[in-house]
């Protein structure tokens, strides 16, 4: 160990209080002991047995139910039974889809330490001693571990239910022996993860549920118990309370519960059965933020989390456990979150993305992340969960039921309606437009728990989707191990649609799960008027530089299908700066500025209002459709080197037709013009948007508009007979030729819209409207 290390682990122990360090320890004493006992031939697994409770346990299903839950399946999704003899068939020839990775052969005899993707081989060491994050090692432990979850034998028990081929009953008891041969306790990679003895332990009890009652099942209960009581032992005695306390404590916990509940000869298993159901319980209220999104501040890890919730909760209910108040609203307010980042397509995959699923490991794409809204939809008879979830899912069937199915076929798909919303402790503002089915999310979250492991130096991106599709997406991850620094190229701030500044990332990279300096952006305003929302913010992660900087980022929606952003640099000297836009997957160019999806009738304009202060190119980039994956796409990068503080405007236009016209946007005037205003226009061919930046409480004039507002809207139709003034943190607007907007005191926001001879108020403060506001009508305190 070099001093470096030494120092590291001397200042991480004075860090610990005394019950982790007495924790910790007692980790430490027991691996050697149980490496002694492994030595002298103790059998682990040699539990005091009892006899069965008079009371059976349920699964998610009895053995009698199995029949119907697939003619559910046979009638609802055939293309899910086509899919399932499918993957069965490959799987008889050692052909596997891990994560990302299409079609790994492992030869005739499957080397169940073999990271076939990358040809490296974890060595037969105990378990403690694998370096399983060492790449160089044992390659990316994740492709390795992803086949010893043995969620596969999930899909032969499910094919042999379907066909009634004796062949995938074979291949399971063929593979479950292979596999004890090369995994004697304690030695091994396959037992360095307590999570993955979790998974596959869950796997596991699946198929035996699944086959239970065959005639012919290859494995006897006895057979079964064995291996569940070896591995809840193990996760038992080596619970990641402090190693990982995030979804691998949660795992754990869930793989506990199962076990205790369901393998009740166990001498352990009430123990065990109380103790993940404690840490299930929690873990709801230490992972889950008070609206509903994970720690982690990742969209995979959301998902993930709350499939465990969902499918410990069922199975408790199932079991006539009772469920707290507290864990059933942490279900709704984390199906509430994921809804409204689905609400307009595949939720963005902010932070990390893992790969694996609890269920079946082949929905790991962003359109599977919305799976749980099927089941939520059910649970909670929540109509707009339905309408995001789009149909039933396999998933959903085994877990609920036919009278699950029932309810979800009399609930109404209820249609979104465009509005914005946020998610404030997670830091996500939600930006809406007239069509309900675009939405632009502004990510103003911290990088995580802990030392933000698996988030991404991301503060201010923004992901904008419109009709299904992404038209500016966030790249995903690509994966966590690897020589390639695709780890740390995808988890950087160039990656993400954000400001660069100097080419670094906002965040200093530690380790591949963690950072060494935390970003921590700041909501200064979030303002959802009658009209429209605003939204500003601000980080100071390139304060650490020896010229800090800051950057505040001005997000503005008329609702109309087009965004103001505004970037603010602020600080001293000369610095490069980048601002990124990624482009959805499928977006290509028609003309400067404006892009297509392909295929497509929508688009996309990218609009900055002063092109010849900055520079523009359209790069080759990639995004990760899953854990493995790297695809081709495209990223407009506007960059300058530039004396700060430093502006750029820019206006995101959301185009019906891929080919229309999008319009000017320009910068009226400059800070050298010495006017305490800055002003941009937008012209449409029907429409003409002015917006004005001062400070609030300095009284200044524009043109035809005077006010003391730190911003200002104005839109006028070219027919001059309608229009619309917006007002923020000021007391007036007053624009030649059109109705005054004026307050008794300063309101954080006001707004007037006028037609003909008709004008209608609006304002955060009602009580702040006076009687007389405009010189064209009468005005109405709404």
């Amino acid at each position: 160990m070099n001093l470096g290390k030494i120092r590291g682990t001397a200042v991480r122990l004075l860090q610990m209080d005394g019950t982790e360090l007495r924790f910790r320890l007692n980790q430490e004493l027991a691996k050697r002991q149980d490496r002694l006992l492994s030595a002298l031939g103790y059998d682990f697994a040699g539990l005091v047995t009892r006899s069965r409770p008079s009371r059976p346990p349920r699964f998610f299903f009895e053995a009698e139910e199995v029949e119907g839950r697939l003619s559910l399946i046979r009638d609802r999704l055939p293309e899910v039974v086509e899919s399932i003899v499918s993957q069965a068939e490959n799987i008889l020839s050692h052909r596997f889809d891990l994560l990302g990775y299409r079609d790994l052969h492992y030869g005739q005899s499957i080397d169940w330490h073999f990271d076939v993707v990358h040809g490296a081989r974890a060595p037969q060491k105990i378990f403690y001693r694998v370096p399983y994050l060492n790449f160089q090692v044992v390659g990316d432990s994740k492709v390795t571990w992803e086949l010893n979850r043995h969620q596969h034998f999930v899909t032969l028990a499910k094919a042999y239910r379907l066909t009634g081929d004796n062949r995938f009953l074979f291949e399971i008891g063929q593979q479950w022996r292979y596999w004890w041969m090369q995994n004697p306790y304690p030695i091994g990679i396959n037992w360095a993860s307590s999570l993955e003895l979790g998974f596959r332990s869950l796997s596991w009890l699946w198929t035996y549920h699944l086959l239970d009652g065959v005639s012919s099942v290859p494995i006897r209960r006895e057979e079964w118990l064995h291996g569940w009581a070896l591995h809840g032992r193990h996760i038992e005695r080596y619970l990641s309370t402090y190693f990982s306390p995030n979804t691998h404590l949660l795992g754990e916990g869930v793989a506990l519960l199962f076990l205790g509940i369901l393998c009740p000869e166990l001498s352990t298993a009430e123990r065990w059965k109380s103790l993940g159901w404690n840490i299930v319980l929690q873990e709801a209220q230490r992972q889950v933020q008070a609206d509903g999104f994970h720690f982690e501040q990742s969209t995979y890890y959301h998902v993930y989390a709350l499939d465990f919730f969902l499918h410990a909760t069922i199975l408790a209910k199932w079991n006539g456990m009772t469920i707290p108040p507290m864990m059933t609203r942490t279900l709704e307010k984390m199906l509430g979150a994921l809804h409204l980042l689905g609400s307009c397509g595949s939720p963005p995959r902010l932070g990390d993305d893992d790969g694996g699923r609890l269920f079946d490991p082949r929905r790991n794409r962003g359109e599977h992340l919305l799976d749980p809204l099927a089941t939520g939809a059910i649970l909670f008879e929540r109509p707009e969960f339905k309408a995001a979830a789009w149909q039933l899912c396999e998933e959903t069937i085994w877990l609920c039921g036919p009278t699950g199915v029932k309810v979800w076929d009399e609930l109404p798909a209820k249609n979104l309606v465009a509005a914005s919303h946020s998610l404030p402790a997670a830091g996500l503002y939600f930006l809406s437009s007239d069509n309900p089915s675009t939405q632009l999310v502004v990510d103003c979250g911290a990088l995580g728990t802990q030392s933000g492991g698996h988030g991404h130096a991301d503060a201010l991106s923004i992901t904008l989707q419109s009709e299904g599709r992404d038209l500016l997406l966030d790249p995903g991850t690509c994966e966590y191990a690897g020589d390639s620094g695709d780890r740390n190229l995808f988890r950087g701030t160039a990656m993400h649609n954000t400001v660069r500044v100097d080419g670094l990332d906002q965040a200093e990279i530690g380790t591949a799960f963690s950072w060494k300096t935390l970003t921590q952006p700041k909501v200064e305003s979030w303002i959802r008027g009658q009209s429209f929302e605003l939204l500003a913010a601000t980080h100071d992660s390139y304060g650490r530089l020896p010229e800090p900087v800051i950057h505040r980022r001005f997000v503005f929606s008329l609702r109309n299908g087009i965004f103001l952003v505004r970037d603010c640099i602020k600080g001293k000297g000369r610095h490069h700066l980048d601002v990124a836009w990624h482009l959805g997957q499928d977006m290509e160019s028609v003309k400067p500025g404006i892009f297509k999806a392909n295929g497509q009738s929508s688009g996309l304009a990218i609009l900055d209002a002063e092109p010849s202060r900055w520079s523009k190119k359209i790069e080759p980039s990639f995004w990760s459709p899953a854990y493995g994956q790297k695809q081709p796409t495209k990223v407009l990068v506007h960059s300058t080197d530039s004396e700060l503080p430093s502006t750029i405007c820019f206006l995101l236009v959301t185009l019906k037709g891929a080919y229309a016209q999008a319009g000017s946007f320009v910068r009226l005037n400059h800070p050298e013009h010495g006017l305490p205003v800055s002003a941009y226009r937008f012209q449409e061919e029907v429409q003409e948007h002015t917006f004005l930046f001062g400070k609030a409480g300095n009284p200044w004039r524009y043109e035809a508009v005077s006010s003391d507002a730190e911003f200002v809207s104005l839109t006028t139709a070219t027919s001059g007979t309608a229009g619309r003034i917006i007002l923020v943190n000021g007391s007036r607007v007053r624009v030649q030729g059109a109705p005054e907007l004026v307050f008794k005191r300063s309101v954080e926001w006001g707004e007037i819209a006028w037609r003909e001879d008709y004008v209608e108020v609006h304002s955060s403060d009602p009580g702040a409207i006076g009687p007389e506001v405009t010189s064209t009508g009468r005005a109405e305190k709404i």
